[in-house]
């Protein structure tokens, strides 16, 4: 029996001195064939595409990955000591890999306690930067060897910097930066110590421990972080107890931004990509825009606000869903909350519309649960598209109950209860000094209509185009105080380029009469526009209004033309009406201010600044009187809404397509031209009444207040070779000295004679 055990003995010696030398041989086979880890002391991981707005706030990143460096000596503490509580305790005292760790682990494998590994963070940096994710002998031995080879290259502080920002911890965030902007909406130095431990939890299994998709799990890998933590002397009891009961606010959209501009950030990312292809989106190059924080807040507020105004404007639509609480669990109200906020988790979240469900009723109040499980009141005030069917008796009629999912705002200090609207609207602000685009709003949402109606929509421009016909009659001698017959006009077909004969209408469907040129737009009177257009020509007009970029083949040269029956997007129609303010030049309108590379160096300076050698493309004393007849517009006319804002510096023009199928507003002053716009995708009526007046100048309004605020009033100058002249207001004649008139201007070469007068008839 003693000659077995020595052989045994004997036997088992062989072995490990054969095992020892299998591990030697293979060492020195394999170390030779290491990668060199010295790069690493330069590493740079690949950074995404980023879009800055003029003023340096993030708008948008696009890349495969979501990363952000940070050097390890502004990582916060505790993040430093959650990770090592869990990940690798002793990683300052072992050199790359941890013998205790590794004895401690097999223990618990083997006595069924714990399925547990031992990777260091020196041996999971060799696996991330060189190495697949393949379970193999070989790819664990070259992973031993490498993370040794690396202790002996880096210190264990650059080891640590390179994990905390290389490692994946879901939702394509590497490293524990973009982590907590992707989950918390913070920057690293922001989160509470719950946050930092649900994070450190993260490496072991990004997917398994996502908040968003297994918020048990990931909170139970949490509680693990930090009581690993009070173990081993990271924090003590009552710290440990307060960061149980911590707050984890998880973000509602997983984009990235400081500024809400996403149809924006898609014209640069598109811009760019014709420009550099692919390389793109790990090249981090940092693009600024010419967008202007202030003004893009307030343009994605007006175009929101002017949404839910149509929405409750018009009867409430189907709810998007309705949920059943009629289950005898849901009685509970825990048990129920829990239900619906789970149900409401499916459901996107655009803009500032927030799901939620109906869970209380009355006439004059709502309450309501919202996704991320706040409840609130929302009274009278917000309940204008409720109105109706609250007041309703019968609850078979009713479309609202308990357990309706509808859409909640938070507008100017109150809750608003609204749908997802149908309709679509847009916004362009422009500097007419220079073309760059100050504001732009495609749509209600990126994210649920990536169209930009902005740049994409060709709609039909209403009366928003008579003033480029006008233009051009100024041209011809026409002018101001010209008169113009107001009445019935019979167009036959082949005047219209149509099939059939045309008997156009005014939208009152009244008549005036002989009435001056700038009463006839400031009135927005169709019958005048085709008058003018048929006396000056329609292929002289079709010609003159490529002077403001407009495409001719889209404006056939019939009297139809008049009436804004071609097709435009509201940027062509912002940048045509920045002639009228600048003076006569025509700027191109561009987004991009400057792009800058990954090491600070300046890639792309915009060119498009406005100089002298801008050729002008109409008479300055065209743009100076075009703007005087529109201020006309928001004085007397169909715009005096605008009034309001007190500007005696602004003009303007509303614009309503034949059956309200497109309703818009252009204003501007010498410093800023803003188009709005409204209308569905599929061209169809907005309803009755819905005119520019009604559903895009209040947008143009809410937008331009907040924003004149920072522009003094300011007056065109007045140009030479003009001369304003008494006319008498009711007939346009040359008023006597002794007569009361008010002034028009007139071109000097087209002044009119004593006691005359241009009637089209």
């Amino acid at each position: 029996m003693f000659s077995s055990f020595k052989n045994f003995l004997f036997l088992s010696f062989i072995a490990s001195i054969s095992a020892l030398a299998l591990v030697f041989f293979m060492v020195a086979l394999i170390y030779p064939t290491l990668p060199e880890v010295k790069h690493l002391e330069e590493y740079r991981p690949k950074q995404p595409l980023q879009v800055f707005t003029k003023d340096g706030s993030l708008i948008s990143e696009f890349g495969e990955e979501r990363r952000e460096y940070i050097p390890i000596k502004k990582v916060p503490q505790k993040m430093i000591n959650a990770i090592l509580a869990i990940e690798d305790r002793r990683f300052f005292e072992h050199p790359g890999i941890d013998m205790i760790g590794i004895a401690r682990a097999a223990l618990r494998n083997i006595t069924g306690q714990s399925s547990e590994g031992a990777s260091t963070i020196t041996m999971q940096v060799a696996r991330n930067f060189f190495l697949s994710s393949e379970k193999t002998l070989k790819r664990k031995i070259n992973e031993v060897l490498l993370a040794i080879k690396i202790e002996k290259n880096l210190t264990k502080e650059e080891i640590l910097e390179l994990y905390i920002n290389q490692i994946y911890l879901g939702q394509r965030s590497f490293g524990f930066v973009a982590a907590a902007n992707t989950y918390f909406d913070k920057n690293l130095e922001e989160i509470n110590l719950a946050e930092t431990a649900l994070l450190a939890g993260l490496p072991k299994a990004p997917s398994k421990y996502n908040p968003f998709r297994n918020p048990d799990d990931s909170i139970s890998r949490q509680h693990a972080v930090l009581k690993s933590m009070l173990r081993h002397g990271f924090i003590d009891k009552p710290t440990y107890l307060l960061a149980l009961e911590e707050p984890i606010h998880l973000r509602e959209s997983f984009t990235k931004r400081e500024v809400k501009a996403d149809y924006v950030a898609e014209m640069v990312r598109k811009t760019l990509f014709e420009e550099f292809g692919e390389k793109i989106y790990t090249s981090g190059l940092k693009v600024y825009t010419t967008i202007q924080d202030k003004n893009q807040k307030y343009a994605n507020l007006a175009v929101q606000n002017g949404l839910i105004n149509y929405t409750s404007r018009h009867p409430i639509n189907q709810p998007e869903a309705n949920f059943d609480l009629s289950d005898e669990k849901l009685k509970d109200e825990k048990n129920r909350k829990e239900y619906l906020v789970k149900k409401l988790r499916m459901l996107p979240t655009y803009g500032d519309f927030i799901p939620g469900v109906v869970i209380d009723m009355q006439p004059l109040k709502v309450k309501a649960l919202l996704k991320n499980g706040e409840i609130i009141n929302v009274y009278k005030k917000g309940l204008e598209l409720l109105r109706d069917d609250l007041n309703i008796e019968d609850p078979k009629l009713k479309i609202i109950k308990i357990g309706t999912v509808l859409r909640f705002v938070k507008n100017r200090g109150y809750w608003v209860a609204t749908q997802l609207p149908e309709v679509e609207s847009s916004l362009v602000s422009l500097d007419p000094q220079t073309g760059a685009v100050l504001a732009l709003v495609g749509g209600f949402d990126f994210y649920k209509n990536k169209y930009n109606h902005v740049t994409q929509a060709e709609r039909q421009p209403g009366s928003v185009f008579k003033p480029f016909i006008y233009s051009a009659a100024l041209e011809k001698g026409i002018n101001a105080a010209s008169l113009v017959n107001d009445a019935y006009l019979y167009i036959t077909a082949k005047e219209l380029g149509a099939n059939e004969n045309w008997e156009p209408q005014n939208y009152n469907e009244k008549f005036s009469g002989p009435i001056r040129l700038r009463d006839g737009l400031a009135l927005s009177k169709n019958l005048v526009a085709i008058r003018v257009l048929k006396n000056i020509g329609t292929n002289f007009a079709q010609d003159y209004i490529t002077r403001f970029g407009f495409d001719p083949k889209k404006h056939p040269p019939y009297l139809s033309m008049a009436l804004g029956v071609g097709q435009a997007t509201p940027l062509e129609v912002a940048s045509a009406y920045a002639v009228f303010a600048n003076g006569g030049y025509l700027k191109k309108p561009y987004f991009i201010e400057k792009i800058i590379d990954s090491k600070g160096r300046k890639v792309k300076q915009s060119t498009a600044l406005f100089n002298e050698e801008t050729p002008r493309v109409i008479d300055p004393r065209n743009a100076f009187v075009i703007t005087d007849m529109l201020k006309e517009v928001i004085n007397s006319g169909t715009a005096k809404k605008a009034k309001r804002l007190k500007r005696s510096d602004i003009a303007g023009k509303t614009g309503t397509t034949n059956d309200q199928y497109d309703a818009w507003f252009a204003g501007y002053n010498p410093d800023i031209v803003t188009i709005t716009w409204v209308g569905f995708d599929q061209p169809k009526p907005l309803g009755k009444f819905e005119t520019g007046s009604r559903a895009a100048l209040p947008i143009w309004i809410d937008y331009m207040e907040p924003i004149l605020n920072q522009y003094p009033i300011r007056f065109m100058v007045e140009p030479e070779g003009i001369m304003p002249v008494k006319i008498r207001k009711k007939d346009g004649v040359v008023a006597l000295p002794e007569e009361e008139g008010i002034y028009e201007y007139f071109y000097e070469e087209f002044l009119p004679q004593s006691n005359a007068y241009y009637l089209i008839n």
